[in-house]
């Protein structure tokens, strides 16, 4: 292909000097994003480089400083022998990846492999229950008999109260609950929320914790109870929202290829969302949402408000809507400028991949016709 070769030599000159200015914000401190920006304006007026490509490099050189690369005296000095459970799912090759990468010895056990769980097991510094939540508490229960006293043990579901007190019950050991707050298509823990109960022992397991923030990840500490609270906000009732969207859209027989024509960069962010969601394992998103008793009871209050507000309409009611909506607005009103800044950022790169491609597609097209 013509000009691939110059492309080519112009990305390793990108690459060398990103690296460069990454390190220098490193180690001379780094102006703000808007001063960084500010500085670059005049420059930019006179190319095809567009403000929001140059705030773009500037926020993921910022979001760089976040990460720590290990050296290779750091990864050989404190490895650990590490036995994830389910370690071939999801989230279980993600921690296995990156726990690999951090040089320690990652194995797997999966179901065919109980053959050698005394090994797996017995020997570990570390073991990490990776399975679907339904399965959680029983495989504590199965692995507990198999475990040092000097192992930690830990696990990624999404529920903490029952599965740390599983966890404390059946092993004397360092005990440690983890529930990573991202999902498929992450590729480090750099800006990913990790949220962190302790249960015994919790200098045992910070060699874990420092390896996920020295990863770019972000670590929120609480009780199990407060975890178990705070998810029927942030998960249960976001993905019920959305389950019931999307099931409104797909028995309204929508084209949803043909909307986004129609739409804008919200809609088609609110609908990827929901593809997301639904697309991915029913059993593991239904189980979530069916976890407790507390989370059906917020479920049916949702309900419930979706009811009100319909019945707002149907009566007519154009005060009390218009109330309702200036009453959630000033509970939101503390975060607004937040809100807009992050979310104008998300849908201005949205707006640009959609474009870049559009491009791509139109050149492949090009390029077959041709």
């Amino acid at each position: 292909m013509a000009g691939t070769k110059t492309l080519q030599q112009i990305d390793q000159a990108l690459i060398a000097l990103l690296s460069e200015r990454i390190s220098l914000l490193e180690t001379s401190g780094a102006p703000s994003i808007e001063e960084q920006l500010s500085n670059a304006r005049s420059c930019l007026m006179n190319t095809n480089v567009t403000e929001f490509t140059w705030n773009s490099l500037i926020v993921n050189c910022m979001a760089a400083l976040a990460t720590e690369t290990p050296t290779p005296q750091q990864k050989h000095a404190q490895s650990r022998r590490i036995t994830v459970i389910g370690g071939r799912g999801i989230m279980g090759s993600f921690f296995t990846e990156r726990m690999a990468a951090a040089g320690h010895q990652v194995s797997i056990l999966e179901y065919d492999d109980w053959d050698r769980a005394d090994t797996l097991l017995g020997d570990a510094d570390l073991v990490l229950i990776a399975v679907p939540l339904k399965s959680t508490v029983a495989m504590v229960r199965k692995v507990a008999s198999y475990l040092s006293p000097n192992t930690i043990l830990a696990d990624v579901a999404s529920t903490k109260t029952e599965v740390v007190q599983a966890m404390m019950e059946h092993h004397n050991g360092p005990v440690v609950g983890l529930h990573p707050m991202f999902g498929v298509g992450s590729g480090t823990f750099l800006g990913k929320k990790v949220v962190v109960c302790p249960g015994r022992n919790a200098e045992a397991s910070q060699w874990l914790l420092d390896l996920i923030e020295a990863d770019g990840g972000t670590l929120i500490t609480c009780t199990p109870e407060e975890h178990d609270t705070m998810m029927v906000a942030v998960q249960v009732i976001r993905f019920f929202s959305d389950f019931s969207l999307g099931t409104f859209y797909a028995r309204e027989g929508v084209d949803i290829d043909r909307s986004f024509e129609f739409a804008s960069p919200l809609y088609r962010s609110e609908i990827n969302i929901i593809s997301r969601l639904v697309t991915q394992d029913a059993a593991l998103y239904v189980d979530i949402l069916m976890a407790s008793q507390e989370r059906l009871d917020a479920i049916e209050r949702m309900v419930a408000t979706y009811s009100h507000l319909a019945d707002l309409l149907k009566k007519g009611d154009r005060a009390g809507l218009i109330a309702e909506f200036e009453k959630t607005g000033a509970a939101f009103k503390p975060g607004a400028k937040r809100s807009m800044v992050e979310s104008s950022y998300m849908l201005n790169n949205l707006s640009n991949f959609v474009a870049a491609s559009q491009v791509e597609m139109e050149q492949t097209c090009e390029a077959a016709a041709a």
